[in-house]
């Protein structure tokens, strides 16, 4: 049976085109997805996150535990609320989720999972905790409201209970501030400014409303995957899974490899993969010709090998079709790209199109 957010009601008030995506009933676009994608570039939009999974990470070897699990090192936080991003690594050191964990203080931790992942990082988690004095408590009983663009914090700030607003104003990117079980991160999925809010979700939909009234325009899950591919960011399933490592998918900044003494799981594998020079790499695509660039379309370099576009579509920003994609390492400034038979040009750039509404590549 398909799951549903607590603000599934209001959705369909709206109007909102509701699709399936990993067992959850979701809104694809309220109207036009391409409006909704330039009203978080230009102002601000609202996003339902609420499939989203809180585990909350608490007890003595809370840290141990996460220096452990995590390929980052949780050891990089000291300051209370500090987020970071990491993946989670099996043995083989493939990607079981990408994830944020925010530091609460020494002994509590809270992480933000995939959706589609749950049960698997779930189980996975909690086999890897019982080696370790900590607690493990999933909060299903948080809804997350997502608010991004530069007009986010204008319109939050306002009408979060007071002291929590006040704080809010205040807090730095990748941080988070908290009030009783309000929890607001300055993170985001889009390249824009913004906030992920959690809440009680008995407040979601009054809190969804006040939102709407002060001018936030709600946007669906369309809009969220042309601003995140915008941005450069990996979605899970597409760009990396347990079969791909974090180094073929334009994820080594997240691996914390000091201190030497710190035994993550999958370290030695990828440490071994690390000393190869043939592995593949992960690069940004803008194509030249007309053509919509997609997911599982062959990249073909000038020697003949190929590689693979792992997410594609049509940038709004740029009104051009880019893509992430893994490629081998010799891959020059040019590729061709097989779309329905035919070779079409593509320029090699970094993986990252737009960020806080500013183009980052030459077109």
């Amino acid at each position: 049976m398909t799951k549903q957010t607590v603000l599934n009601k209001a959705h369909r008030e709206l109007g909102a085109r509701m699709v399936d995506f990993g067992g959850w009933d979701m809104p694809v676009n309220y109207g036009s997805q391409i409006d909704e994608h330039h009203e978080v570039r230009n102002a601000v939009g609202m996003f339902d996150v609420s499939h989203m999974t809180v585990v909350d990470v608490s007890g003595k070897q809370a840290k141990a535990f996460l220096q452990r699990l995590l390929a980052n090192d949780v050891a990089k936080l000291t300051r209370q609320g500090k987020a970071l991003y990491s993946c989670m690594l099996n043995e083989k050191a493939g990607v079981i989720d990408d994830l944020i964990v925010y530091f609460l203080d020494d002994e509590n931790y809270r992480l933000v999972v995939n959706a589609s992942t749950r049960e698997k990082d779930l189980a996975w988690i909690n086999q890897q905790a019982e080696a370790f004095e900590v607690s493990i408590e999933e909060r299903p009983n948080l809804a997350i409201i997502a608010v991004q663009g530069p007009k986010a914090r204008q319109k939050v700030c306002p009408i979060l209970p007071e002291r929590l607003g006040m704080s809010a104003a205040e807090i730095k990117p990748f941080s988070a501030c908290w009030f009783g079980e309000w929890f607001v991160g300055r993170t985001g999925y889009t390249g824009e400014d913004g906030f992920e809010i959690m809440l009680p979700e008995e407040k979601a939909e009054g809190f969804w409303k006040q939102l709407l009234e002060v001018g936030v325009k709600p946007c669906g899950l369309g809009a969220r995957d042309t601003l995140r591919l915008e941005a450069g960011m990996n979605l899970y399933g597409q760009d990396m899974d347990e079969t791909k490592h974090p180094l073929e998918s334009g994820l080594a900044w997240t691996i914390a490899w000091s201190p030497e003494d710190r035994d993550f799981i999958g370290k030695t594998v990828l440490a071994a993969i690390k000393k190869q020079s043939a592995h593949d790499k992960f690069v940004g695509l803008l194509l030249q010709d007309k053509g919509v660039l997609r997911g599982h379309q062959k990249v073909v370099l000038a020697d003949g090998s190929t590689g693979e576009i792992t997410s594609g579509g049509y940038s709004p920003t740029l009104e051009r079709s880019i893509a992430l994609a893994r490629v081998p390492a010799n891959i020059g400034e040019t590729c061709q790209i097989d779309i329905r038979g035919k070779l079409k040009n593509a320029k090699v750039v970094k993986p990252c199109f737009v960020r806080q509404g500013a183009v980052q590549i030459e077109l």
